[in-house]
């Protein structure tokens, strides 16, 4: 027999707003209006600060832990805006600046992070699930929450985001499986920063891109400027519409960059290179929107003045809902458990014990707020 080619392929890359400015018309106009344009920005430089705030409180001892957002911020916040407010945004935990926008309270991340599991309990009307500290678990929750959208006959779509490292979970090949041979409306959004805690990319995938990762599954495959938020929405609504219409997932590469640590408990200089980092710096996806606008007259220092100023009030009345927020009913982690609580738990709930005898549990003072 003779040979024949059975599958041939490509991947396109997609860049709209490069690091130097360069902006192409083509691709790009009309498809973030100018006041929309301002907004974004304006709320990245609110999630800005609230990064630099939050690794204050770290570092000071009124959080436990955090994973810095800095650098990323263009890919969840395009994807956010892309989506509707009923679609599903499944996130990892490096995706606040598309969680605020998608309607959730900045309070709720630091009370997360603050180990008040209340940071968890999301509001009945923002589609999104807690964040996902296990690596990939997320993903399958997506392709679920898609997957019963399409069962109701909804027009809800979800999209999910993880990182490099989370590509090569288990996880990650039996939800993008699932979704591509039950035809299920959901994106699959890599977050490609290059490290994995502080394995390089090209160390944990031989590949010449992640993107080529949803071939095998049939799914459509692209790669994108993560740090152009041009580029992210428009790939994000490309996917969104041929979930919606076609029923069919989207893996989607996002080349972008974390420019501070994985977490306040790690640090990145020990396995990375400065100059890598200075390159990263000024591919930052806040620095060339800011000269885009600029150059469009559409921004200038006042502008930021005022933005910043806006940031420090908002992200200030953020700590203080977070640190004043009133402590739980101790008794309240049996009632969370379940819609209808069990007989056996209600009598243990009932008869609990606790080291002050004859006082209410509920005047007890909680252990997340014990001084």
């Amino acid at each position: 027999m003779p040979v024949k080619t059975v599958f041939k392929t490509s991947i396109e890359h997609i860049s709209i707003l490069d690091e130097n400015g360069k902006f192409d018309e083509k691709l790009g106009k009309g498809l973030i209006p100018d006041k929309d344009l301002v907004k974004l920005y304006e709320h990245m430089v609110t999630c800005r600060h609230f990064d630099e705030v939050a690794f204050k409180l770290q570092r000071s001892g009124r959080m436990g832990t955090y994973p810095e957002n800095r650098g990323q911020e263009a890919t969840s916040l395009g994807a956010a805006y892309a989506l509707r407010k009923t679609d599903w945004l499944v996130p990892c935990y490096r995706e606040n600046a598309g969680l605020y926008w998608h309607g959730l309270p900045m309070e709720f991340v630091l009370l997360h992070w603050m180990g008040d599991e209340r940071g968890n309990q999301i509001p009945d009307d923002v589609k999104m699930t807690p964040l996902a500290i296990p690596i990939g678990t997320q993903m399958l929750h997506a392709t679920g929450l898609a997957w019963a959208a399409k069962y109701r006959g909804e027009d809800t779509i979800a999209c999910t985001f993880f990182g490099d490292g989370a590509s090569s979970e288990g996880d990650f090949h039996e939800a993008a499986n699932f979704a591509a041979n039950l035809d299920i409306p959901v994106i699959f959004f890599c977050q490609n920063n290059g490290w994995a805690i502080s394995v390089p990319t090209k160390t944990q995938c031989s590949a010449p891109t992640l993107a080529q990762r949803g071939i095998a599954f049939g799914m459509d495959c692209i790669q994108i400027d993560g740090n152009d938020i041009f580029a992210v929405v428009k790939v994000v609504r490309e996917a969104a519409e041929r979930a919606r219409k076609h029923k069919r997932p989207t893996f989607i590469e996002a080349l972008t960059y974390r420019l501070g640590d994985h977490t306040t408990a790690d640090d990145s200089r020990r396995y990375r290179d400065e100059a890598e980092v200075e390159v990263w710096i000024q591919r930052d996806p806040m620095i060339r929107l800011r000269k885009y606008m600029t150059d469009r007259k559409l921004w200038d220092d006042q502008k930021q003045k005022v933005a910043e100023e806006n940031a420090k009030r908002e992200v200030s009345a953020t700590v203080k809902r977070a640190e004043e927020i009133a402590d739980p009913e101790i008794k309240g982690f049996f009632d969370a458990m379940y819609a209808e609580l069990p007989e056996e738990l209600k009598r243990q709930r009932d008869t609990m014990r606790t080291s002050s005898i004859g006082q209410d549990p509920n005047q007890i003072e909680s252990p997340l707020h014990a001084h």
